[in-house]
Parts: C-alpha cells; sequence; structure tokens
C-alpha cells in the first residue's frame, strides 16, 4: 500500500475543500460545495489509480468510471448551482449555527473531505488489485456503474422536468423513477459506489476495506446529509402533500406503491 501516495491525495482533497469554502464565504452559494466535492473525489480517485501498481486495464476502466460519475454529478449541480437558488439544506445549517457559521461550516467541509478520502480509497484498492483482468466481477462492476449512472441521469432529468412545470412549488415530483423512491438519485449514487468492492476484491482482508464506500454512502445519504435535511425542507414547504407521499413511496430503496397494495387487499 502506497501511504505516500494517499497522503498526497488527502492533503489535495482537504485543500480543495478549503477552497470550497472561500467560494461559498465569497459567492453566498452553497451548492458549489458540492460541485467541488464531486470534481475533488473524481480528481483524487482518477490520480490515485493512474499511479497505483496494479493491472493496466483495471486501472483504465476504474479511471474511465470515475470519471463518468465525476464529469455527471459535478456537471450537475455546477448548472443547478449556476441557474440560481440555494441549497436549503446548507441554509438551514448557516442559520442554525448563527454567528459561528463561518467556521462550522470550515471544519463540516474538512469532515466532508475525509468522507472523500474514504471513497478515493476504495477506488485505490480497485486499482491496486492484482488478480486477472477481466474478472467476472469486473464485468459485474461495470454492469452496475453503469445501471447506477443511467439511473441517477433519469432520475435528475425527470425531477428537473418537473421543476419546471408552474404548480412545482407546491406539488410533489411523483412520475418515472420517483413514483417507486421518494430520492431514486439518492439510491442510484449509493448503487454506483457498489461497483467498487466488485471491482476491489481479492482473497485479501484489505480488500474488505472497499465496503466502507458504499456502507459510508448509505449511511450519509439515508441518515446524515441526505434524505433527513432534504424531507424536512420538503414537510414545511409541500405540507400534507409529503406526508401522503410518504405513506405510498419507499423512502430509499425503489419498490411497489404501497397504496397500490392496499387497494389490492380492500
Amino acid at each position: 500500500m502506497d501511504l505516500f501516495l494517499l497522503a498526497i491525495v488527502a492533503a489535495g482533497i482537504s485543500l480543495a475543500m478549503a477552497g470550497a469554502w472561500i467560494v461559498q464565504r465569497t459567492t453566498g452559494m452553497s451548492g458549489w460545495i458540492d460541485t467541488i466535492w464531486s470534481a475533488a473525489v473524481g480528481l483524487g480517485g482518477i490520480f490515485t489509480a493512474g499511479c497505483a501498481e496494479g493491472p493496466f486495464s483495471r486501472r483504465m476502466t476504474v479511471i474511465i468510471i470515475v470519471a463518468a460519475w465525476a464529469l455527471r454529478l459535478a456537471g450537475h449541480i455546477g448548472v443547478r448551482t449556476k441557474g440560481g437558488g440555494e441549497d436549503p439544506r446548507y441554509a438551514k445549517l448557516m442559520r442554525d449555527w448563527g454567528a459561528s457559521a463561518s467556521s462550522r461550516l470550515f471544519i463540516f467541509l474538512q469532515v466532508q473531505a475525509l468522507a472523500a478520502f474514504v471513497l478515493v480509497f476504495a477506488i485505490y484498492l480497485a486499482a491496486i488489485n492484482d488478480k486477472a483482468y477481466p474478472a467476472v466481477t469486473d464485468w459485474l462492476a461495470v454492469l452496475l456503474a453503469a445501471t447506477a449512472l443511467a439511473g441517477e441521469t433519469i432520475s435528475d432529468a425527470q425531477l428537473a422536468r418537473f421543476r419546471r412545470r408552474p404548480e412545482a412549488r407546491s406539488e410533489v415530483c411523483e412520475t418515472g423513477l420517483w413514483r417507486y423512491s421518494r430520492h431514486p438519485n439518492y439510491f442510484f449514487e449509493w448503487l454506483f459506489w457498489c461497483c467498487l468492492p466488485l471491482f476491489a476484491v481479492t482473497s485479501s482482508p484489505t480488500s474488505l476495506l472497499s465496503l466502507l464506500a458504499p456502507a459510508l454512502m448509505y449511511w450519509l445519504l439515508v441518515h446524515v446529509s441526505g434524505i433527513p435535511p432534504l424531507e424536512e425542507h420538503m414537510l414545511r414547504s409541500r405540507g400534507d402533500k409529503f406526508r401522503a407521499l410518504r405513506k405510498r413511496v419507499n423512502a430509499f430503496f425503489p419498490g411497489p406503491r404501497k397504496s397500490e397494495f392496499v387497494s389490492q387487499g380492500e
């Protein structure tokens, strides 16, 4: 394991998130934070995989997949931020932090840098896997990554199309993939990171550390910075309409609409 390489990447991500703090403080637009975070994970992963010692073909596959993820997510968030409007999750944090908002945001972003490093470390473990390429697990990983990227792209496009409707400010999105999950974009984001353990898996116990990537992403999206603050905002802005949605649509994992089971049993 190349600890020097990992230390360089960790320092670079930390500096990137310090830059994100400066950008937010300068522009007042918190969306640039997630844009920079996505780019930092992507660039850190690409650099790490490129410098790692592993089969060239597997490293290139990992690099292409990570680059596609980073370009899609950073581009999507960047365009949305440029279009205007503050991220309600960050806006609430800044209000709650009050006079100490600036310093607490800096610390918060360094915690995000640590989370980013965990993801990059999983990319590194995938890149140094020295078993013959391609293995069955490699094919499965590519399929999983492609499915996740397609699903996230489709769900984001469906939500953007819904938001362009005049009534979107008072309604809830319940079309396309959003009929089967309240947060399909988050689900597919988590699914993407499930491909890294497939790339990384070997007989070495160290490769199991790659499971930290999907585990961390699930925890963040479902329990910390994803669903909880966003749904709190939706409850404030949509009220009973969103409460009704919660009763008939799964929060994270796509599944049958609950109201359909009720109607069949009555």
